[in-house]
């Protein structure tokens, strides 16, 4: 398949379309297409063809929480099209609802067959991606029963079992084999002159260990007005920036996005929540810095989105159970998935806990509530895991040891496990990398804001005034190690990191930014780094690059060594605000907004580095989640910082 994908998504269920309403199958690394729900896709072949043919695109899919295109069949300028097909298709939870609209453009009687081949495959999210990797299933079998009005695929590994089911209205006049695994659905219309038969196709997805009844919605219509209404909740009662409409605009976007991205989680007592999934297609799950991130931008518009957050991560609060070597007691988890792969261990990720920031990011939520709302009882309900992450920063995290958050390459996980978590990531201006233990500067910083804001709620909330006195000397303490260990005077800017060593990694990167935004840097030293952001080298017209340019570790192209990120880019923002740039926290706020407008209001996951002065246009990068929470969230932040202007 060569047209392009388009998502729809809905909760913890997306889409992935082509150009004509149709999925393949076909695996690409950068997009999966087919129906997902949980980590397993349900549907991997579903392609319409009239009279043995595919059909002809008037008008494409274009992007929106509804796939509409027209369609007519093959012919020629001397035979106009027998008739024309209005196709629309809409996600629900847990289900995909397609109308099939056959309209005649002649004025006598026609009979025209249709036939959707769908087909089922349950493959797990890790197997489509593009690391080539394979996994054994043993016994896994799939199976297919014919319906009175459809067909329904299942599939089943040991305890593991799942189905994806597909009915019709009016029932198909016949179930095909194809020879393959997938299965034809035909139907032969009889059209008055110009007259309009529609079919009504709907795909119910049953995940592994979904006890849910699934509801599936009448037609997408009834979909559209689902999310319009989710949308409007979740925009009632912001008040958007007038003097704008840009920022207005990015602001609304993203709030629209952030209400289709919630996903289920569960609380501390069992409580259904609804939590902030990290982005489509790759990550619609909960990721906890993701989520900590989102619910800090959005806190002052929606702080449900923390109040759902927090407790959703000390639910899964690791424990100490050794069944991992990342999972420490304390530590807050990183990823949490919900696949095959995931439940037979086959990949680690089911609750996987490499992250060396989600920990201080969930103190940091925390302190920043109660601060912000004024509930300290949610504070006081999770006392206990607010204390757990605080000793896990200072025991299993390295602080009280190494003076330092530490993190280790994991193997079979995360080379690296700050934001910048891909496996080049964290490397010194050449592009070397480092080995062994790595100090990652950004998260130096929040364990500093962390340890400040606990201090704050076991003072105000927790009554506890001599261990809020200890966090307090242990946060005056990493300030002073910091600037001391970390500072390059050759650069007049911190190191990216530190090495097992101690010694500097020294790119000039990005998380200096991050420092701002926690309050880590003296005022002399914020002043001079956030200055140094918006020089050319790091400043590209649509944001500052993750790694400065003329760095031989620079690539534009590169996920997080010369990338403009928008959520890095809200901090960094923040940051600026913070330390009294508010000129350059608005040149920043400005790009930003500029590059949403670029792209019907919606900012990517990342953006590729090239500069504006050499292309007009954000050139997108590759690989990028279409919609992202920490992206869709971003123009709140800017809001934050910068206000209207």
């Amino acid at each position: 398949m060569t047209d392009r994908h388009h998502l729809l998504v809905h909760g913890a269920t997306f889409a992935a379309v082509g150009d004509r309403g149709d999925i393949s199958g076909v695996r690409s690394g950068s997009s999966p297409d087919g129906l997902f729900v949980r980590d397993a896709r349900h549907l991997s072949r579903w392609q319409l063809t009239v009279d043995g043919a595919v059909p002809e695109v008037l008008t494409p899919v274009t992007d929106g929480d509804a796939a509409r295109c027209v369609l007519v069949p093959r012919g020629g300028r001397q035979e106009p099209p027998a008739h024309t097909l209005f196709r629309e298709q809409a996600v629900g939870d847990g289900s995909f609802v397609e109308s099939l609209r056959v309209t005649s453009n002649r004025p006598v009687p026609t009979t025209t067959r249709l036939a959707i081949t769908a087909d089922a495959d349950f493959a797990d999210q890790f197997e489509l991606r593009s690391d080539h990797r394979t996994y054994v299933k043993p016994g896994a079998v799939r199976s297919r029963e014919v319906l009175d009005d459809g067909i329904e695929f299942s599939y089943r590994r040991a305890e593991w079992r799942s189905c994806t089911a597909i009915t019709a209205d009016p029932a198909p006049d016949a179930v095909e084999e194809t020879g393959t695994g997938a299965r034809r659905l035909v139907w032969t219309l009889d059209l008055a002159p110009h007259g309009t038969v529609e079919l009504m196709l709907r795909v119910i997805a049953r995940p592994h260990g979904e006890k849910r009844a699934v509801r599936v919605p009448r037609d997408p219509a009834a979909v559209h007005e689902q999310l319009l209404a989710q949308e409007g909740e979740f925009m009632e009662g912001v008040a958007f920036p007038t003097g704008w409409p840009e920022l207005s605009a990015a602001c609304a976007r993203g709030l629209a996005d952030l209400a289709a991205l919630q996903v289920p989680a569960t609380g501390p007592d069992g409580e259904e929540l609804r939590v902030p999934a990290a982005g489509a297609p790759w990550y619609l799950t909960l990721l906890g810095r993701d989520a900590l991130l989102t619910s800090l931008f959005a806190l002052p518009y929606r702080p449900r989105l923390a109040a759902a957050t927090l407790p959703a991560l000390a639910a899964t609060q690791a424990g100490g159970s050794g069944l991992s070597p990342v999972a420490q007691p304390g530590k807050i988890v990183h990823e949490v998935r919900h696949g095959e792969l995931a439940h037979f261990g086959q990949v680690p990720f089911g609750r996987y806990y490499g992250s060396v920031d989600a920990t201080p990011l969930f103190l940091i939520l925390l302190g920043t509530y109660v601060e912000q709302t004024g509930d300290g009882d949610l504070a006081r309900r999770l006392e206990a895991h607010a204390r757990a992450a605080v000793g896990w920063m200072l025991d299993h995290g390295g602080l009280t040891s190494r003076g330092y958050l530490v993190y280790r390459a994991d193997e079979g996980g995360l080379a690296n496990q700050n934001w910048k978590d891909s496996p080049g990531a964290i490397c010194c201006a050449d592009g070397t990398r480092p080995t062994g233990a790595v100090m990652a500067a950004g998260a130096q910083g929040y364990a500093y804001d962390a340890l400040r804001r606990t201090a704050w709620v076991a003072r105000t909330v927790w009554a506890d005034g001599t261990y809020a006195a200890l966090l307090e000397q242990a946060a005056a303490d990493l300030r002073d190690r910091f600037q001391r260990d970390f500072w390059m005077p050759e650069h007049s800017f911190p190191a990216l990191a530190l090495d097992g060593e101690g010694r500097r990694i020294d790119a000039l990167a990005s998380d200096a930014g991050h420092l701002l935004w926690s309050g880590l840097l003296d005022k002399e030293y914020g002043e001079v780094v956030g200055r140094r952001l918006l020089e050319p080298d790091f400043f590209s017209g649509w944001g500052v690059r993750t790694v400065a340019s003329g760095q031989p570790a620079y690539h534009p192209l590169s996920y997080h060594r010369g990338s403009v990120w928008p959520h890095d880019n809200a901090l960094i923002t923040l940051g600026l605000t913070r330390y009294g740039l508010h000129d350059e926290a608005r040149t920043v706020a400005h790009a930003l907004v500029d590059a949403a407008t670029a792209a019907g209001h919606r900012l990517p996951e990342v953006l590729a580095g090239y500069g504006r002065d050499t292309h007009p246009e954000p050139v997108p990068y590759p690989h990028a989640c279409v919609r992202e929470s920490r992206s869709a969230a971003a123009p709140l932040a800017l809001l934050t910082a910068v206000g209207g202007v």
